[in-house]
């Protein structure tokens, strides 16, 4: 990575990173808000539109695919129209299409509108992210990242609850009315609090890359969710474009080592810290998403909960995730980062292996919610502090194509977490009958979570043993960096 000389922070620092993550939080709740919200609400959408659930389930398809196809843009467009801008593009777009979806006559348009969704909230996490690391002092980011991570509490808890009341209690219209409002003040809070930052001169926009990247990324999702749907990857609509999206990928992947001005700096992956960082955060949502995924299909479909009361068992695990992720990401400014994230990893592997172990048709709630809250604290102790790790080395310059790629890596490896674990669930599920062997199938399946959990330790183990000392630079991720890449700036690297 490209060094940069280091400098004290200014004292007229602080407010302005408030500001922005006020500004980033707010927008970050009001998305993943959404996600959580609208996943409860399929079934009802299908008895409302009267359409196949199969298709309503492209609700929620298209939006991810919407989402992971924009992504990759992000970094583009910080440089062409400013980080400013781009985030307020990111609001109005999702706010707009929330409006929209609440209008929608048939599946065809609700399907539409949240593609539309789809293309703001891409660009909110990543813009959202670049903003808080620019702006953080990098002896403190840890701080910072951690009030990033408070939409990890928040949507989790209160999104299945609030999207059940607001379907029971009024109709499917408000679960897209209810982020006017908060999309409203997220707006006109980024339009007073974020300072104004002027277009870079950037290259012009690599439009191979973004034709093999994004398209590619969308195949490849598209195909893995198929898969894990049909529970079989080698059905035609799973493995053909699962392998075309590949494909894909690969050639942005040749081409962007190639390139002159490639869409995204892939020279980034020469620093080990931001290859191994990425590659955790590509391994260990894998195990976890995937058992997130399992958790209310096991109380719902072996114990007979509704999905009110699998939402609500489900409160401890996130109440440990964002009480340990807002501890552990604060000590990561202060002690080893590996010491923190492989004892992360190490404790979230025991929660879900008691978890697995005691799994059957009739074992006790509160054992069960405890091995949840053990797994919440190992969770909490590794996502957060490994992107803070893994990106607060980033130059000023290389903070876009950073954040952008490491919400690329982590979308991709939810997915293949979601899908691998649901072909699996299908493959032991298979002429189980009665509770008793529907919970055995889940067992098993969840030993599949625990492995890939266990698997993000080694990447995990090539972060670096101590925290980097103030005044001492990055190593540089490229043999030559630009001139223009040396300059001296509060948001340097320590």
């Amino acid at each position: 990575m490209s060094t940069v000389t280091a400098t004290p922070r200014t004292a007229g620092t602080t407010p302005g990173l408030a500001g922005i993550l006020t500004v980033v939080i707010i927008g970050s709740i009001m998305s993943v808000l959404d996600v959580t919200i609208v996943n409860v609400a399929v079934h009802p959408l299908a008895v409302a539109f009267d359409a196949p659930l199969a298709t309503v389930q492209w609700v929620a398809t298209g939006y991810t695919l919407a989402l992971v196809a924009v992504i990759p843009v992000a970094a583009w467009a910080m440089g062409r129209f400013g980080v400013k801008r781009s985030y307020l593009t990111a609001i109005v777009l999702f706010t707009v299409g929330s409006a929209l979806a609440s209008l929608s006559w048939n599946i065809e348009t609700l399907v539409l509108f949240r593609v539309m969704q789809g293309l703001g909230g891409g660009l909110l996490m990543p813009v959202g992210m670049a903003m808080v690391i620019r702006a953080a002092d990098r002896e403190r980011m840890g701080g910072a990242m951690a009030l990033l991570g408070i939409p990890v509490l928040i949507g989790p808890v209160s999104g299945p609850i609030l999207g059940g009341w607001l379907i029971d209690a009024a109709s499917w219209h408000w679960i897209f009315l209810v982020n006017l409002p908060v999309g409203a003040v997220a707006l006109v809070l980024a339009v007073r609090l974020l300072r104004r930052d002027e277009p870079q001169p950037v290259r012009r926009l690599d439009v191979p890359g973004l034709l093999m990247l994004s398209p590619g990324l969308a195949l490849l999702i598209y195909g893995l969710s198929a898969g894990g749907e049909r529970g079989d990857f080698t059905a035609p609509g799973a493995i053909l474009p699962a392998v075309a999206g590949l494909l894909l990928t690969a050639g942005f992947v040749a081409r962007g080592v190639t390139a002159r001005h490639p869409l995204l700096r892939l020279r980034l992956f020469r620093d080990r810290t931001f290859a191994a960082g990425l590659a955790t955060m590509v391994l260990f949502p894998c195990g976890y998403f995937g058992s997130m995924l399992l958790t209310p299909m096991y109380y719902q479909t072996v114990r007979g909960l509704s999905a009110t009361q699998s939402g609500l068992l489900g409160v401890p695990l996130a109440v440990a995730v964002g009480v340990s992720m807002q501890i552990a990401t604060r000590r990561i400014d202060k002690v080893s980062p590996r010491l923190v994230i492989v004892s992360g990893i190490a404790v979230a592997t025991l929660g879900l292996s008691l978890f697995a172990a005691q799994l059957g048709a009739d074992a006790p709630y509160w054992r069960l919610c405890a091995a949840m809250l053990v797994m919440g604290v190992g969770v909490g102790m590794t996502m957060m502090p490994v992107n803070t790790t893994a990106t607060r080395g980033l130059a000023p310059d290389d903070v876009p194509s950073g954040s952008t790629l490491a919400n690329i890596v982590s979308q991709v490896g939810i997915s293949i977490g979601t899908a691998l674990l649901s072909v699996v669930l299908a493959s032991n599920t298979m002429g189980s009958a009665g509770g008793a062997k529907q919970a055995v199938a889940f067992q098993h399946t969840y030993w599949w979570a625990v492995a890939l959990l266990a698997l993000a330790v080694v990447p995990a183990l090539l972060l670096p043993s101590r925290r980097r000392r103030p005044g001492v630079p990055s190593v540089s991720a490229s043999t030559a960096p630009p001139p223009h890449s040396v300059i001296p700036s509060k948001r340097s690297l320590r």
